[in-house]
């Protein structure tokens, strides 16, 4: 009985863990469509930012939601991560596991750590100072400053980098933790092999993505 209980308590947490990743996928998104107009056109991004950063409801209600939903996903993350450690008390003899598995999927935990760490940065880049010019310093609205402000951060061939190495590892996390969310969920029917190639092509297309996005901007200063 106790067996099945935590058999049951282990199946819940990793379904809402992976509708908790399937939920962030979709914010990723946004911010990917948005940034990626920086690309084409100043103007577009600074009215698609000035929007985001000014709409009370995705300031104060989306905003925390999104939070708590990152919280979450890598909270859960580590605790199945240690579930499963505990769950396999004596190590094998000898463990071949790039046999059976990807190198994505038996580091999970170390490509979400380092996304994590990402979201760290993303925060004292782009957040924070945020938050600071317009709640600490109480600043005009300037709906025209968001790109040159973006541009500018990508200005360090350091910061440049170290994003384009983080969304690298988004992508094996990604590439790994979508279709693994759709097994969890137990999404099996005539249309899951066409979900899984489209969540195959997201996990290359968002992330490398962004790397040409700072890229772009990094060699267009």
């Amino acid at each position: 009985m106790a067996k099945s209980s935590i058999l049951s308590s282990s199946i819940a947490k990793k379904v809402a863990m992976a509708l908790s990743g399937l939920f962030l996928v979709t914010f990723l998104a946004l911010h990917f469509f948005i940034n990626l107009t920086s690309v084409f056109s100043a103007e577009t991004f600074n009215v698609c930012s000035h929007f985001m950063g000014n709409n009370p409801i995705i300031q104060f209600v989306m905003q925390p939601i999104l939070v708590a939903g990152v919280v979450f996903h890598f909270v859960m993350g580590f605790v199945l991560e240690i579930q499963n450690r505990a769950a396999r008390p004596v190590s094998y003899a000898k463990n071949n596991g790039a046999a059976n598995s990807s190198w994505a999927s038996r580091n999970m935990i170390i490509s979400g750590l380092v996304v994590l760490a990402f979201l760290g940065l993303h925060f004292y880049d782009f957040w924070i100072p945020e938050m600071v010019y317009k709640y600490v310093e109480a600043n005009p609205l300037e709906p025209t400053r968001y790109f040159g402000e973006m541009a500018h951060k990508f200005e360090s061939p350091v910061r440049t980098g170290i994003y384009c190495v983080s969304f690298v590892l988004l992508f094996l996390h990604l590439w790994h933790g979508f279709n693994s969310s759709m097994q969890s969920v137990g999404f099996n029917n005539k249309f899951s092999r066409s979900l899984h190639k489209l969540g195959y092509a997201f996990a290359v297309i968002v992330p490398f993505g962004f790397i040409f996005i700072a890229l772009f901007h990094h060699f267009n200063q």
